[in-house]
């Protein structure tokens, strides 16, 4: 068997995969207020689905609402102050960009590495290092 009808053989036996951006779907954060704090109830999903650490992603939509914040007992971040859904969806967003998405081929298959003493974006499908912003 040639090289050609190898390499026919491989790509014919690959998988077809679909644009990593296409399949990366974060779920809309589902807020409500109760009394003077905003309950973000799937909370626990956003940051299972963006494969981040709680604390990181609390600790950016703090910085990003201007407000404190918590994780209950229940994995919901408890918000100080009322904040619509789509405020909160916009930040979820600026997340994504700065700290989930690969800056060079867009795939969200990245982690959070330390590499001489600074944290940046490793991308698992093309390899890039990407600065990440300080938070």
């Amino acid at each position: 068997m040639d090289y050609e009808d190898s390499l026919e053989r491989a790509l014919s036996e690959t998988p077809e995969v679909g644009d990593a951006v296409d399949r990366f779907q974060v779920p809309d954060p589902e807020v409500r207020p109760e009394g003077n704090v905003t309950i973000y109830e799937n909370f626990e999903a956003t940051y299972d689905r963006l494969n981040r650490d709680q604390g990181h992603l609390l600790k950016f939509l703090q910085s990003e609402l201007g407000t404190s914040a918590s994780i209950d007992d229940r994995g919901r971040a408890r918000f100080t102050g009322d904040f619509r859904q789509s405020r909160v969806a916009d930040a979820i967003d600026e997340y994504v960009e700065s700290f989930v998405t690969c800056s060079e081929c867009r795939s969200p298959d990245t982690r959070l590495v330390e590499e001489r003493g600074a944290t940046v974006l490793k991308c698992d499908a093309c390899g890039a290092l990407s600065a990440v912003p300080d938070l």
